[in-house]
């Protein structure tokens, strides 16, 4: 069900998007069909979404490897620098293609600049979990249950899918049906700009030139992971994965 709805969405995905990014696209029809349910089967409009809330508080799992804690807070600030071409870029338009409104209250400048005056010690993750600081204000309060309050960090991309069939796997596999490797092999000639290197993101970068030929600068490189060997942005790839 989620790779027949998750491709026959695709195209309208990424031209809501107007990006080719690997991980964005993948966690985009994700929330593009979260939002459409929400647009057709109650009267919501306004909705909360955790964007930033991995940029400012290191929540993504490769903030396990930083060498210290000045680049971990390098690596942060970098990320919410650039939260507009990727996380932000996909909440607002998979919400907006829809007629909902997106509040992001870990971005409230209130807040982000109350946390990045911490030290940069405090905001690392601490005992094999990540955005702990965050987490540990929740602790004790009822708010949350316990085992949300702590489980391990999974990207959107991943989560709306089984580990068994991974969303970006039966993703991977469809295109390997439309791309052939002499395609693949011809992409730095075909394509201006940062150039895709799986079949994965040929297709992906194929359906964006179809509706914004020549805008290959939009995006200026794929969202990747720091401070790993990885070839693909899924966090299920890397080797601190739960």
């Amino acid at each position: 069900p989620l790779f027949r709805s998750g491709t026959e969405a695709l195209r309208s995905v990424i031209r809501s998007l107007e990006s080719f990014d690997i991980t964005t696209i993948r966690a985009s029809v994700g929330m593009y069909l979260v939002a459409q349910y929400v647009k057709t089967k109650t009267d919501t409009t306004v909705i909360f979404s955790g964007e930033g809330s991995d940029e400012l508080c290191q929540g993504y799992i490769y903030f396990h490897k930083a060498p210290s804690a000045a680049e971990a807070d390098a690596e942060s600030r970098r990320l919410l620098q650039d939260l507009y071409l990727y996380d932000n870029l996909r909440a607002d338009r998979t919400t907006a293609a829809h007629g909902l409104e997106l509040r992001v209250p870990f971005l409230d400048k209130f807040f982000t600049s109350y946390f990045l005056s911490l030290p940069q010690e405090d905001r690392q993750p601490r005992n094999g979990i990540e955005k702990y600081l965050l987490r540990n204000a929740f602790a004790g309060t009822g708010l949350l249950p316990e085992e949300i309050l702590w489980r391990p960090k999974e990207a959107f991309s991943d989560g709306v899918s089984s580990q068994k069939q991974s969303w970006f796997k039966l993703l991977q596999e469809g295109a390997a049906d439309k791309i052939s490797d002499e395609m693949l092999g011809s992409a730095g000639e075909k394509f201006s700009g940062v150039a895709p290197k799986t079949k994965e993101a040929y297709h992906f970068r194929s359906v964006f030139e179809e509706m914004y030929e020549g805008c290959g600068h939009l995006i200026p490189y794929y969202w990747m992971p720091k401070w790993t060997d990885a070839t693909d942005p899924s966090a299920r790839v890397l080797s601190h994965y739960k």
